[in-house]
Order: C-alpha cells, then structure tokens, then sequence
C-alpha cells in the first residue's frame, strides 16, 4: 500500500494584516452601512435589491460545483464503502437527534413564554393572499414529492439547475462508482481533485464579493421592512432568538464541549462565514467556504463532503425552532388552546414536513405552512400575522442552521476517529492553513 505524497504544511503564521484588510470586519462594516442607508433612505435602499440577489446568484453558481467534487473525491478516495455507509449512518442519527431535539426546544419555549397570548386575532380579519403562494407550495410539498424530487431527470441537471440534493444523489452515486474500479477510478479522483483546487480558488474570488452583497441584501431589507417593523411582533422576534441562542450556547455548546472544544472559538473561527449569513439572510451563501474551513480544520474531505451538504438539507435546527414556536405563537394569538396530543401530533407534522421542504426557497415559511395545513386546529391564515417579520427571522434561522451544521461536521468527524486534532486546534487558535497547503487525504495504492 502506497500513499501519494502530500505537500509540506507551513505552519509560520502570516504577517499581521490591518483589521480593515479582514474580510470579516469588510462585512461587518458593509451590514452597518446597509442598515443605515436602508433606514435614512429607504427608497434607495430598496433600490439595492439586485446587488444582494446578484451576490447569492454568484454563490449559487458554484454552490453545485463545490458539492460534486466535494463528496466525489471524498467518497472514492475513501475506497472503503463501508466507511462511507458508517459515515452517513452516524450523520443522520445526528441529524435526526438534534432536529428533533430542536422542534422540542421551540415547542417548551412557546408554550412557557406564551408570546402569542392575549392577542385575540380573528383569523376571518386576516388578509390571506400574501401567504397564498406559500400555501400552494406546502399544498405540493410532500414526503412522497421530496422523496421522488431527489432522483434527477438526466445525470448532470442536479448540476446545472443547481438543485442541492439531486446534486448529492448523483455525487454519491458517481463516488461510489469510482472507488469500486479501483485504479482507473483512482486517476479520475486525481484529475477531479485538481478541478477541486480551481474551483475553490472561484469561490475565493466570489467572496471578494462579500461585502457588496451583504450590503445590498441589508439595505433592501431595513430599507422596504423597516426597523420599526420589528416593534409590532417583538416578543415572538425577541423569543426566536433567545431560543435559538440558548440552543446554540447551551444544547450545542455542551456536545461541543463532551468532544473536546469550545462553541465560542468555532464561533469565532466561522465569523466571516456567519457574517455573510447575517447580512445576506441565507446560509447557502456560506455553504462553499464552511466546507473549505472544516477541512482546514482538520476534518477529512470524505467527511465534510458527506455532512455538510445532507446536513443543509436535514440538519436545519433554526428552522426547527423557528417551526414549532411560530405554529404556537398562530395558536395563542388565534385564542386556539392546543392539548398535549394535539402538540405532539404538529411535532410529528414539522419533523416531516421540515425535510419534505428541504432545499425549497423560503423553506422555512413553507415548511410552516405545510405543517398548519395538516394540523387543522391552527389556522393557515394567523401566518399572514409573522409574515412582516419572517425576513429578519429568517436571519436567525439561517445562522443557527449553519452553526449547527459546523458542529455536526466535527462531532462526526470525532465519531469517525479522524479529526487532525493539532490542525484543529490551530484553526481555532487562528493559525489554519490554507486550502492549496493542505495534505491530499491517503489513497492506496495495489
């Protein structure tokens, strides 16, 4: 057994740069200048659109790319496809704990707050047709739909119409197929794996990008919601997002802790990422550079490229707060009294309809309404209520999603035994190296 030779790592730090040459600080100061011009001028910050939603496009057009070369070259270089089996068993089972525990956490939450009660809404006063459009697609949004929506029309239209996991269907298919022809496919892995290298350098050059879309997507939000706009439904905002921080510092923070590292400094090592996140409301944004910085932290290809693309799809734990505690604020507002059966049956629903939705844009409001329509006792129509709000919502949804997607990466890559533990260390220290200084993963030779 032979191992191809892998490049030296220089661990000599990089020369201080000055804090504004940061692309993290570039973000933080393009948000600020967003919501600024969206709130002194609205007008021209609604005007701002197209630079936000440019941005996201630009992502978007290698987010499928990323995916495919990712998990391909992860799962052939593996070459053992039991590995790949264990791998995949122990991601869902983490996947299926934590969202669950997740729409539990919503549900405890809405019901001790109550931040709906009092309200007394009729739901005949409310003003539907808003939320016609997200009816229609929970109307078409089932298991059986999703299920038959992950095998793609031809081989390469996951790719090119950029549908996440379509893309991952063919991508495991295709690793699989390479690792069992052994070293024909090995020359394949390699060839792909160079590809890899040039379409990372892409993104770097998209993310260069960041900070003019960050501050166009903030501008368009303050400048056609408002910042007021939060003042109408601040106890269900407010409650959102002490849930989700208490489920990231509390839940997530204690399995970080049980495997060795702090929640704050893999916080604070994600920041740029989580940055983006929050200024473009979408965590797709992020998805390329969260796998280019798990693997400088010392999580294997083969894993990240198995984890972090199913867990955008089946790992949304904001989404599954998000899910419970509004279906709960509706009920509360609506004067509707759910019993503990009736509670237990819209758990059942959102932990169906949260996958049935998955790679759906505006999955969460979709997902909720998915989730109503099936539990009568809650009117469809109280969603017209959270409906002015859900856009600063969906940023909270969105950075708890990918959080909770970065620790899943690392609590799996431990299962597995395989974590760099002293790359991992220096990536939360700081000192990660970067992508092209990384070593190719061990390929065996017959």
């Amino acid at each position: 057994m032979a191992l191809h030779p892998s490049p030296v790592i220089d661990s000599t730090p990089e020369a201080p740069r000055p804090w504004y040459a940061h692309l993290y600080a570039q973000v933080l100061i393009a948000i600020i200048a967003g919501v600024a011009i969206g709130h002194f001028a609205p007008h021209v910050g609604e005007s701002l659109k197209p630079i936000g939603d440019g941005f996201i496009k630009l992502v978007k057009m290698i987010i499928a790319p990323v995916i495919f070369l990712t998990i391909v070259t992860g799962i052939a270089g593996m070459r053992d496809l039991a590995a790949v089996g264990r791998v995949a068993a122990k991601a869902f089972a983490y996947f299926l704990t934590f969202s669950t525990l997740a729409l539990v956490v919503g549900m405890v939450v809405g019901n001790v707050i109550r931040p709906g009660a009092g309200m007394n809404i009729n739901p005949a006063t409310l003003d539907t047709t808003k939320i016609a459009e997200y009816a229609e697609k929970a109307h078409d949004t089932t298991l059986t739909g999703f299920l038959l929506n992950i095998i793609p029309d031809t081989f390469v239209s996951g790719l090119s119409e950029g549908n996440i996991l379509q893309t991952l269907f063919v991508a495991i298919l295709f690793g699989i197929g390479l690792a069992m022809i052994g070293d024909r496919g090995a020359r394949v892995t390699h060839a792909l794996e160079d590809l890899s290298l040039a379409v990372f350098k892409v993104v770097a050059i998209l993310m260069k990008a960041a900070p003019v879309g960050a501050f166009g997507a903030m501008a368009f939000t303050i400048g056609k919601y408002g910042v007021g706009t939060l003042l109408n439904l601040a106890a269900l905002v407010g409650t959102f997002y002490l849930t989700s921080l208490l489920f990231v510092v509390v839940v997530l923070g204690l399995v970080a802790r049980a495997c060795g590292f702090s929640i704050f400094k893999l916080i604070a090592y994600l920041k740029t990422e989580l940055l983006l996140v929050l200024g473009t409301s979408s965590s797709e944004s992020a998805l390329p550079s969260l796998i280019e910085k798990m693997e400088r932290a010392g999580c294997p290809k083969s894993i990240v490229g198995l984890v972090v693309p199913t867990g955008y799809s089946f790992n949304l734990d904001g989404t599954n707060i998000y899910m419970t505690l509004a279906a709960l604020f509706i009920a509360q507002a609506t004067g509707v009294e759910l019993s503990i059966g009736q509670q237990l049956l819209l758990l059942a629903v959102a932990m169906l309809s949260s996958k049935g939705a998955a790679g759906v844009t505006g999955a969460g409001f979709i997902t909720l309404a998915a989730t109503l329509s099936i539990v009568p006792s809650v009117p469809v129509a109280g969603m017209a209520l959270i409906l002015g709000v859900d856009r600063f919502m969906s940023e909270c949804r969105s950075l708890t999603n990918f959080i909770g997607n970065a620790v899943a990466t690392v609590v799996v890559t431990r299962w597995e035994g395989r974590l760099d533990q002293s790359r991992f260390d220096a990536a939360l220290a700081g000192h990660a190296p970067r992508v092209d200084q990384l070593p190719a993963e061990a390929i065996p030779a017959e």
